[in-house]
């Protein structure tokens, strides 16, 4: 066999071709189909194999995430149970609108009932969270020092929260003589002066609820078309 025999290959006549010549063209065709098959045929056979097998593990992921899911159904129900317990226990600790008045007068009380003069009590305004209502108050009182340590025990042991913020305690001792009599009893020396801001907590009814979505809504959508605006212009 030699080069000459592939020059002159007559197809026509395949069948008086040398021997060698036929088993280099039937290997070549052999190559050539079996090349074809390969990518034609295995390699997206073998393509969407690789992606079912992804696809079994991602199965296989989700079912066992499912399963102790399942297996843990009764513990996170219960859970559920005790968070809104605990939620509706704290939601308790907030008063609503009507009863805001009567908190206001418990906290008057727990510092008369310590023998402390209020020379300032000022609710302030409302600030609104997503759920509840935020309002400071300012107070500034006359006692002793031990008197002011009680009367935050008591505001702590309230049925409602209330915290007190910015605390600052200052002697009387400045304070003119020709001042009222609570000023006279700080700048005599027998008292302190407490100036601070209490703050209470309200939840919102079903109505400032609505009403404050709607009105974060309608902020939403104004902010939207000015966007739409801006770029049209």
């Amino acid at each position: 066999m030699n080069l000459d025999d592939f020059k002159n290959i007559d197809f026509q006549n395949t069948g008086s071709l040398p021997m060698a010549v036929k088993l280099v063209l039937l290997t070549a065709l052999f190559l050539g189909l079996l090349a074809g098959g390969y990518y034609i045929f295995w390699l997206p056979a073998t393509e969407t194999l690789d992606a079912a097998r992804a696809k079994e593990q991602d199965l296989r992921r989700v079912y066992t995430e499912k399963s102790n899911q399942a297996a843990n159904l009764v513990a996170y129900k219960e859970q559920m149970v005790e968070i809104e317990k605990t939620f509706g226990a704290l939601l308790k600790q907030l008063p609503n609108k009507s009863e805001m008045d009567g908190l206001l007068t418990d906290i008057n009380q727990a510092g008369l009932s310590r023998d402390l003069e209020f020379e300032l009590f000022k609710p302030g305004n409302e600030a609104q969270q997503e759920f509840y209502a935020e309002l400071p108050i300012k107070i500034k009182v006359i006692g002793e020092y031990h008197n002011f340590g009680a009367f935050s025990t008591d505001i702590s042991k309230l049925s409602r929260i209330v915290t007190l913020n910015d605390i600052s305690v200052t002697s009387g001792s400045t304070k003119g003589a020709k001042g009222n009599a609570k000023d006279a009893k700080a700048a005599s020396g027998s008292g302190l002066i407490l100036e601070a801001t209490a703050k209470t907590y309200r939840y919102l009814d079903s109505e400032e609820l609505a009403a404050k979505r709607k009105a974060e809504k309608d902020k939403a959508g104004a902010k939207k078309a000015k966007k739409t605006a801006e770029k049209k212009g």
